[in-house]
């Protein structure tokens, strides 16, 4: 059997009777498809994949300088693949099973100190409807710690300006409020009051309630926040590269370094398990010990 007929129907599989998410099934069809060109250029069919074929593949993945992370990502794509392509009987034996998944390396994660975060949220010109939408955007990131899929989903009905949270829904479609702050809802009120109708356009009436949108009144996309949050890194000549989890990386750290319970932050980060945000933790040691070492005099 063809690899690219069953990829198609794993694909579907995963859309419609797991319900998996938008997000997650454009992953795995990037993996599957880089799969496919491997598998392609060797002519082999689904039935011919052995388990000295997929570490060759996973072998490739590192030759093209990806991270164990990643390489790992595709492992449990391919796991699943078999996995479903056995169910249906396309293949006796699944050639994924007991293969190893790579040792991941966790690195550190970037983030942007105090006065870089100060200075990338004041480069929006705030004088125009999209830099006003810009600045307001920007400051909900840091002030929430949201990613970039959560924040494009926001709705203007998830703004509880009384009480002062969000609502937003994260990974597993698992719905969490996360506090936000005043500066971000009165730059939020601001953007709705007098930005948005702007690029919503008179006359015409917008198609969602999608809280940031674009020039042409559209809900913003991913990429383009990329773009935009990128676009200002370099504009305020920032160290490191500017992007969305940047951003949430900053938030986590931050309210670390100020004294924040790694269980709080856990809850505002929405992970599902706690030792994912405890490499926040490294991080802020990472910077005490920094510390430590410019300004004690023994050190």
């Amino acid at each position: 059997m063809e690899i690219s007929a069953t990829i198609t129907s794993f694909l579907t599989h995963v859309r419609v009777e797991k319900g998996l998410s938008p997000n997650t099934v454009a992953a795995y069809r990037r993996d599957m498809m880089k799969f496919d060109e491997f598998a392609r250029k060797r002519k082999l069919l689904l039935e011919a994949v052995t388990r000295d074929i997929l570490m060759e593949f996973l072998a490739s993945l590192y030759r093209q300088k990806l991270e164990s992370r990643t390489v790992a990502r595709h492992l449990v794509t391919l796991r699943n693949f078999f996995r479903f392509a056995q169910s249906q009987d396309y293949i006796p034996v699944d050639p994924s099973f007991n293969l190893e998944s790579p040792k991941i390396r966790r690195s550190l994660p970037g983030y942007l100190r105090l006065d870089e975060v100060e200075l990338l949220l004041s480069q929006p010109d705030e004088q125009t409807p999209l830099g006003m939408r810009d600045r307001a955007m920007l400051e909900v990131l840091y002030s929430t710690g949201l990613r970039v899929s959560e924040l494009v989903s926001l709705r203007v009905m998830d703004l509880d300006t009384g009480v002062g949270c969000v609502r937003c829904i994260g990974k597993g479609d698992k719905e969490r409020i996360v506090p936000i702050g005043k500066k971000a809802l009165n730059l939020v009120d601001r953007y709705l009051r007098e930005a948005r109708p702007k690029l919503v356009g008179k006359g015409k009436q917008a198609l969602a309630t999608t809280l940031f949108i674009n020039r042409r009144g559209s809900p913003i996309s991913r990429v383009g926040v990329w773009k935009i949050l990128s676009a200002y890194g370099r504009q305020a000549g920032l160290r490191v590269g500017s992007t969305p989890h940047m951003l949430r990386h900053s938030f986590a750290t931050h309210l670390l370094e100020r004294g924040a319970d790694l269980r709080s932050v856990q809850l505002m980060l929405g992970h599902s398990d706690i030792s994912t945000t405890q490499i926040y933790t490294h991080v802020v040691e990472e910077r005490l010990k920094q510390i430590y070492k410019a300004h004690h005099p023994r050190a």
